[in-house]
């Protein structure tokens, strides 16, 4: 016979195990509906992109430079707007990537425990800013700050809206990027002091490079933010399909250009509707190209350091 003591162990360990594989299910249904949820966005994108291209050539499409689906005389050319979302995509990380790692690097390196807990609480507040308000903020200030740099400044340009992006998604690559240089071990640091370097030296040539895969990762997470930006560039980048040289030009986006249709007024399995899944597929497989990147940039980092 059995003491009480030992059943109630076993009945207890039994309730533990079974605790153990429902939190193990509700785990695996979380991990499992986020792959779900990422395999209905691509279905739908793929499969009205389909109906698109049916009737479109994808030649004409890759190579065209207009982009006049609303007109009488249509064209599919997508080129106009992967400029446009590039050249404000490059304004954005201009400004965004090396003010991200000079924050980084302040809040890592030499910010104190208290100035550390101030700052990055107001700076990810830049995140929580509806786009909205930043793409009134870049219409309303920014670019007749601008104009009186730069004359003859159209009222709608990229430049202003990019620089605007830019600021936010400053939050998105200081914040990554200092978690990656904090994890760098105490010991390299140690090294380097013993070595004789400074605080700055020792910032720049041992912790930037040691968390240089943690860096890339969050400035293509940041490039991803600014290439998925719609309100910013509709508000202050104007909406007009065109090759983009200069980021002083009006343009438009890929977003802007969905955001445009899916308030308009066209029958739904229209062409012209379609064509929103269409340009929507270009900037899928355009942001899942640059997470290749950035994963094969990380992989190769990490084996370095």
């Amino acid at each position: 016979m059995r003491s009480g003591v030992g059943v109630e162990r076993d009945f207890t360990t039994r309730k533990v195990r079974w605790g153990e594989r429902i939190m193990e299910g509700l785990l695996f249904a979380a991990a499992a509906a986020a792959v779900a949820v990422v395999l209905g966005i691509v279905f739908v994108v793929v499969s009205e992109s389909a109906k698109f291209f049916a009737q479109v050539s994808m030649i004409e499409f890759l190579t065209s430079t207009t982009w006049t689906p609303l007109f009488d005389n249509p064209q599919y050319g997508i080129a106009p707007l992967l400029t446009g979302t590039f050249m404000s995509t490059l304004v954005a990380l201009a400004v965004a990537v090396p003010l991200g790692l000079l924050v980084a690097i302040y809040l890592s390196e030499f910010a104190t425990a208290r100035t550390r807990e101030t700052i990055k609480p107001t700076l990810e507040l830049l995140a929580a800013v509806p786009t909205v308000v930043y793409g009134y903020f870049a219409l309303l200030f920014v670019t007749p700050l601008l104009q009186n740099i730069i004359p003859g400044l159209p009222s709608f340009n990229l430049l202003s809206a990019g620089l605007v992006m830019g600021l936010m998604i400053i939050p998105y690559i200081a914040s990554l990027s200092e978690d990656a240089m904090r994890a760098v071990p105490r010991a390299m640091r140690e090294g380097s002091f013993a070595m004789g370097a400074t605080r700055l030296e020792t910032a720049f040539r041992v912790v930037v490079p040691a968390a240089v895969s943690g860096v890339v990762g969050a400035v293509i997470l940041g490039m991803s933010r600014a290439i998925g930006e719609t309100m910013i560039v509709v508000v202050a980048g104007g909406q007009l399909p065109q090759v983009v040289t200069n980021p002083t030009q009006q343009g438009a986006t890929v977003t802007a250009f969905i955001a445009q249709v899916a308030l308009g007024d066209l029958p739904f399995g229209t062409l012209e509707y379609n064509s929103i899944f269409a340009a929507g597929l270009a900037l899928l497989l355009l942001t899942l190209l640059f997470n290749l990147v950035a994963f094969y940039l990380q992989r190769r980092f990490r084996e370095a350091y």
